[in-house]
């Protein structure tokens, strides 16, 4: 019961996404977003949330299996699965947990291995850490722009039909 109600605490006092990243990050990195699209299929979000909701706060469930759990609520919410390639990505930090998930669909994530996507998460935490969120940020797209390159480039002249807002979402 103490876990639950620290928990509560601690996600209704977090800091707010919005103070988090400065309006002017949030530009570029949408217009980052909408320049990797430009050159694959696949479809990038970024979620930002300061806490989790009241609903997902009074339970058992452990720290890592619920931030699990609400990123892929999120990727379903947004409409991340519902790409034509089914190769979107959902990058989702909680701020509140200092928590970090990357959620791929499934035409995208039998090409990429776990541990590439541990990996690419290691590195946006500590960039994080050290207090370079758009940089961390930046890169991580960077990661995930590369990786749909590589499984699903455009062929010269083709178009992406943007199926997703490029502007990260911040709750």
């Amino acid at each position: 019961m103490w876990v639950q109600i620290k928990r509560l605490f601690k996600h209704r006092w977090a800091e707010d996404s919005i103070r988090a990243v400065a309006p002017d990050a949030v530009l570029r990195l949408a217009q980052q977003v909408a320049g990797s699209e430009r050159h694959h299929s696949g479809e990038i979000r970024l979620c930002i949330e300061a806490g989790l909701p009241n609903r997902y706060l009074l339970t058992t469930e452990g720290t890592h299996a619920l931030v699990r759990r609400r990123a892929i609520d999120q990727f379903g919410e947004l409409r991340v699965w519902d790409t034509e390639q089914n190769n979107g990505v959902l990058i989702y930090l909680l701020l509140a947990e200092h928590s970090i998930e990357v959620v791929a669909d499934r035409g995208l994530n039998p090409h990429v291995s776990p541990e590439a996507w541990l990996a690419m998460v290691r590195r946006l935490s500590s960039a994080l850490h050290e207090g370079q969120f758009e940089a961390g940020l930046t890169q991580a797209i960077e990661e995930v722009s590369a990786i749909l390159r590589a499984h699903f480039a455009l062929a010269e002249g083709a178009h992406n039909p943007n199926e997703l807002p490029d502007t990260p979402l911040l709750r």
